[in-house]
């Protein structure tokens, strides 16, 4: 396994994520749809395949069974078999094997695999992507013991990630894959390295105002204020590190910022039931359609960075959900006139290393680069958007460039209630009057894990 996983190393790409056995008899399809796409560009995906029902047929259990069992290097006659199989549903379990498959004969024998299967093409390259874009849209269902073959694909590259794969979750692993780096495992506080991860930061080193000169005015910050205090997160800190522990005005909080989706969300972490004490954020290193999966190293519980809902281990058994706060995106020149006394995270953050002012270098201007399925249409899939979640669970989205244009011109912004204001040059919410948290995202993250939001158009 040891060569797997430097095989795998090298070829990483940075980026810093049943049907049951009633029914038709094995082998045979189904007189229903896998699902239905909502909100897809009706050209976008061509019709649902047929979709099989019930146990894998015998030939296909047998040779799943072999290839796992030599994994990582199958035979190929074994992924042949699955591609002829007809089961759409072994789709997601070539897929998960091709994104991990860079030498031959496995990589070309698991991609032709996948196309025949899928019945698109496949590239390849990246032509896991366009696979699972597809099973996301069609929502094929996994096929029987999906979680336990996956774990194995997966904890062979990094046994680390074994309590990420339960059945006791909430976690729906079609939409999981590799985001190309390592589990984040430290514990809290221990600023050193680690190999091929994303370094979470715990309590930065800061400075004020005049000592972050470091950093041009027309960059762009992730502004917090809490209890009247004010911090900046330089962007290209956080496209590093993606995550922060900090305390600000008296109160501990987590900021995850997932490059992939164009999203810093700000959560509390002092305000849960004392037994459960107060988590610390770590980046896993998979991701759930292109966002990133946030966990809580003290518990092991993987949490939905997008919602702040705990989706495994003990803080999904306690139901917990964290309180958001507001993250003001707006550039360093204009946060710091309206917030004089603010701080910000220092050149080196206390890491001991210097931050390039674009770390990614334009890798997400072409649009998102793992699956994401189904788009809705009403904008563009990289239109930064405003997000609110109201207290009954609606949620609005406001289109920030429109937004912010109609604001200085002198109109109101408004929709079910909410109403939006330039603060610090960003977008900031109130509803009824009284401020709610809010957060920007690209659409296609807004819109695929809340669907059905309300869009404000101008």
């Amino acid at each position: 396994m040891a060569r797997h996983v430097s095989t795998i190393a090298a070829f990483a790409v940075v980026v810093a994520a049943c049907a049951g056995p009633s029914g038709p008899s094995a082998g045979e399809p189904s007189t229903t749809k896998a699902g239905s796409v909502t909100t897809a560009t009706p050209d976008a995906f061509p019709p649902v395949p047929a979709v099989f029902d019930g146990p894998l047929a015998v030939d296909a259990q047998a040779a799943l069974d072999r290839a796992w069992s030599r994994l990582p290097e199958p035979d190929p006659a074994d992924l042949e078999t699955l591609g002829r199989s007809g089961d759409v549903r072994l789709g997601w379990l070539l897929a998960d094997f091709l994104r991990f498959s860079f030498s031959e004969p496995w990589a070309d024998a698991s991609r032709l695999a996948l196309q025949q299967l899928v019945g698109v093409d496949v590239p390849a390259g990246f032509g896991w992507v366009t696979a699972v874009d597809h099973l996301i849209a069609w929502d094929i269902p996994a096929p029987p013991r999906y979680v336990e073959y996956k774990a194995r694909l997966y904890t062979g590259l990094d046994p680390r990630w074994g309590p990420f794969f339960t059945e006791r979750s909430d976690i729906d692993y079609r939409l999981v894959n590799w985001g190309g780096v390592f589990i984040d495992d430290r514990p809290p506080g221990d600023g050193s390295a680690c190999l091929g991860c994303i370094p979470a930061l715990d309590d930065p080193r800061v400075t004020d105002a005049a000592g972050g000169d470091w950093y041009p005015d027309d960059r762009y910050v992730f502004g917090v204020s809490i209890g009247g205090e004010a911090r900046a997160y330089p962007r290209n800190v956080m496209e590093v590190h993606e995550m922060v522990n900090d305390t600000l005005g008296g109160r501990r909080f987590a900021l995850p910022y997932c490059t992939l989706c164009g999203t810093a969300v700000l959560y509390f972490t002092d305000d849960l039931p004392e037994p459960l004490g107060i988590p610390t954020f770590r980046t896993s290193g998979l991701l759930s359609r292109s966002n990133k999966m946030m966990y809580d190293v003290v518990t092991g519980s993987v949490f939905d960075t997008f919602t702040g809902r705990a989706v495994s281990g003990a803080l999904w058994e306690a139901g917990v959900r964290l309180t958001q706060g507001t993250v003001v995106t707006t550039t360093w020149g204009e946060w710091k006139a309206a917030h004089p006394d603010t701080t910000i995270v220092a050149s080196d953050a206390g890491s001991a290393r210097g931050y390039l002012l674009d770390p990614l270098g334009g890798r997400d201007d072409q649009g998102p680069i793992f699956p994401i399925g189904d788009r809705d249409p009403r904008l563009p899939v990289q239109e930064q958007v405003l997000g609110v979640l109201l207290p009954d669970g609606t949620t609005v989205a406001f289109a920030v460039a429109a937004g912010i244009a109609r604001l200085r011109d002198g109109e109101t912004v408004e929709l079910a209630g909410v109403s939006l204001a330039i603060e610090a040059g960003g977008l900031v919410a109130r509803y009824e009057g009284a401020p709610i948290a809010s957060a920007q995202s690209f659409w296609f993250a807004w819109s695929q894990f809340h669907p059905g939001t309300l869009l404000w158009s101008p």
